[in-house]
């Protein structure tokens, strides 16, 4: 077995197609059909059922692609330790993050990135919060961005900043007249939510549950599409604070904050407890703080380093 033949398998898991499997690795489909065949041979096992089109893996071999996954993880962080030593300024981080907080930070995070560390690469990818995990957990990415606290026994949460929810409501609602407003107020049914699938509609969902049974919302794929609709047809929604940056000086006057209590959202890096890479990690944590308003950053991130 080699780990050139693992990265075999896992293309060809990827693509369903051994054609496009052989092109992705550059290599000829009868070299790779040998070598998977020969890895297959080593072990007495089929992984890939080859009559099925698109191309699957046996249960068996879904198994093995999974660990390979985790294999080559764990082969690219040996890889990083000899890089931290011989040069400071390059990597390469796979950083998934949630929808509600890419438009605030991704912006910023590339141009500093390109100015600052030019040598690093950073993959980005937009996704919810239960696939995020699903792909740290088959360790298809390096690092998370999103809400916490998750309390996941395999994962380590490095809380960034805190930001507050604040209210976005319409001129025609009665709520516009008031100048700040409790999560009792919110029981006429003409809140606006995320779909289902996002994290920032269960963290609005759980405060305001207290103070109705049942409120009849209706539901947007962003929080563009959000402002949009009570722009358009009254109501309310309830938006993170660093959204507020993002609006014209008309739509500020919409805003409105919450209080008794006032709702914060907790917003953190999170990697596997097997990671290693703290050279990149830190590299990525200033760049976020440089982002982020200071009186929002955790305030051990003020004074010191991650340590894994």
């Amino acid at each position: 077995m080699t780990i050139q033949q693992l990265h075999y398998i896992i293309s060809v898991a990827d693509y369903q197609h051994f054609g496009q499997a052989a092109k992705a690795c550059n290599i000829t489909q009868s070299t790779l059909s040998v070598m998977i065949q020969k890895l297959e041979s080593e072990f007495d096992v089929i992984i890939f059922d080859r009559k099925k089109q698109p191309i699957e893996p046996t249960p068996l071999g879904q198994k093995l692609i999974d660990q390979a996954r985790v294999i080559l993880y764990h082969t690219s962080q040996f890889e990083e330790l000899v890089k931290d030593e011989k040069n400071k300024e390059c990597g390469n981080i796979r950083l998934g993050i949630i929808p509600t907080v890419a438009p605030y930070i991704l912006p910023d995070l590339f141009k500093q990135l390109k100015i600052e560390v030019p040598r690093l690469s950073l993959e980005v990818s937009e996704m919810t919060t239960a696939r995020l995990l699903h792909k740290l957990e088959r360790a298809e990415i390096d690092m998370g961005l999103l809400a916490t606290p998750l309390n996941h026994p395999d994962l380590l949460e490095i809380p960034l900043y805190y930001e507050k929810f604040y209210a976005y409501v319409s001129p025609s609602h009665p709520l516009y007249k008031e100048k700040s407003i409790s999560s009792v107020d919110f029981t006429d049914g003409e809140m606006w939510v995320l779909k289902e699938g996002h994290c920032l509609r269960d963290q609005v969902l759980n405060f305001c549950s207290r103070s109705s049974e049942y409120l009849n919302m209706y539901e947007a794929g962003s929080i563009d599409t959000l402002i949009r609709i009570v722009d358009a047809n009254g109501g309310y929604t309830i938006i993170p604070e660093l959204h507020i940056h993002l609006f014209n000086e008309e739509q500020k006057k919409h805003i409105r904050p919450l209080h008794n209590p006032t709702h914060v959202r907790e917003i953190s890096l999170i990697v596997r407890n097997d990671y290693v890479k703290e050279r990149l990690l830190n590299v990525l944590v200033e760049q976020v703080k440089n982002i982020i308003p200071s009186t929002m950053i955790d305030e051990r991130l003020k004074k010191f380093a991650v340590r894994l």
